[in-house]
C-alpha cells in the first residue's frame, strides 16, 4: 500500500495547472532503531537538558536557541523572533523556467520526491507537461518551501509520473577545483587501458537494487529474532587480516595480469 501524500497542491506551467499530490521517494521506516535502556529494570532512558556549567537540568521554559558569534559568546533568539522570518508556504510548484537535464550534475541533488496527479480531471495538463519535459530532454526549475525553508526544486519527467527533487543550497556544495585543481593530468601508459577495460567488462552487471541491501541489518534482524526465541548466539567472527603490502612500487602491469588470471580461473 503506497504511504499516504505528505504534500498537495498544485503543478502550474503558463495558464495551465493541476492538482498535484507528492511523497518522499525514500524511506528509512525499515531501518532497525534501538532505544537505549536502563540494564537493571528495562525501562526506557530519556534524555534532559543539563546547563554546562553547573550540571543542573534547565527547564523548557528557560531553553533558547543562540547562535556562537565567538567562543563561547552567543546570540540569543526567541522563537517568534525566528518565525518572523520564515516564509509563508505556498502551495504552488510553479515552473518558471527549463534547463537541460545533464546540465545540472548529480552532486546538486538532495532529496527525491514522487509527484503525481491529485485529480482524473488534471491527468490530461500533468501528462502533456510530464511528456513535454521527456521529448525535449528537459527539466522544470521552480521554488517552493518545504521543510520550513524555500527550496529551489527540479522536476524530471520518470515513467508515468515526475521525481521533484530538492536541490542543494549553493554553500553546500563544495568548488571541486579545490581538491582537484592541483592533480597531474598524467595519460596512463596505453598499454594497460585493454586490461583495464577486460576486467571492467568482466564485471560488468545489470543492475538490480540487491546490489545495496544492508547485509548489517539483516543480520540485526537475525540477533533480534533469535533472542526472542531465547538462543544464544556465537561471539562475533574475527575480521580476515588485511593484506601485507611492501614497500616497494606496485607493478600495475603484472597486478593487472594476475586479476584477469585469477578472474578466468574462477570462471
Amino acid at each position: 500500500m503506497p504511504p499516504r501524500s505528505f504534500w498537495k497542491g498544485y503543478l502550474k506551467l503558463s495558464l495551465v495547472t493541476c492538482p498535484v499530490a507528492m511523497v518522499p521517494a525514500t524511506t528509512d521506516n525499515e531501518k532497525v532503531r534501538f532505544h537505549t535502556l536502563n540494564r537493571k529494570t528495562g525501562n526506557r532512558v530519556v534524555s534532559q537538558y543539563v546547563d554546562s556549567e553547573t550540571g543542573k537540568p534547565v527547564d523548557q521554559d528557560n531553553e533558547v536557541r543562540g547562535y556562537e558569534r565567538a567562543e563561547n559568546e552567543y546570540v540569543q533568539l526567541e522563537d517568534d523572533e525566528i518565525d518572523a522570518v520564515a516564509l509563508e508556504s505556498t502551495r504552488t510548484i510553479d515552473i518558471d523556467m527549463f534547463v537541460p537535464r545533464e546540465s545540472i550534475e548529480w552532486i546538486w541533488y538532495d532529496k527525491p520526491h514522487y509527484l503525481t496527479p491529485d485529480d482524473p480531471v488534471g491527468e490530461e495538463a500533468f501528462s502533456v507537461i510530464r511528456d513535454a519535459m521527456a521529448a525535449t530532454n528537459m527539466v522544470g526549475i521552480s521554488r517552493l518551501v518545504m521543510y520550513r525553508r524555500e527550496r529551489a526544486v527540479m522536476l524530471v519527467p520518470r515513467d508515468n509520473g515526475i521525481v521533484l527533487w530538492t536541490l542543494r543550497y549553493g554553500e553546500e556544495v563544495r568548488d571541486p577545483n579545490a581538491y582537484f585543481g592541483d592533480m597531474k593530468s598524467s595519460k596512463p601508459d596505453s598499454k594497460l587501458m585493454p586490461l583495464v577495460k577486460q576486467l571492467i567488462d568482466e564485471r560488468t552487471k545489470e543492475w538490480t537494487p540487491k546490489m545495496v541491501d544492508d547485509p548489517v541489518q539483516d543480520r540485526l534482524l537475525d540477533i533480534i529474532a533469535d533472542k526472542q526465541k531465547g538462543k544464544k548466539r556465537s561471539a562475533k567472527t574475527k575480521a580476515a587480516p588485511a593484506p601485507e603490502t611492501s614497500g616497494n612500487v606496485i607493478n600495475i602491469m603484472d597486478a593487472l595480469k594476475k586479476s584477469i588470471a585469477a578472474g578466468a580461473k574462477k570462471k
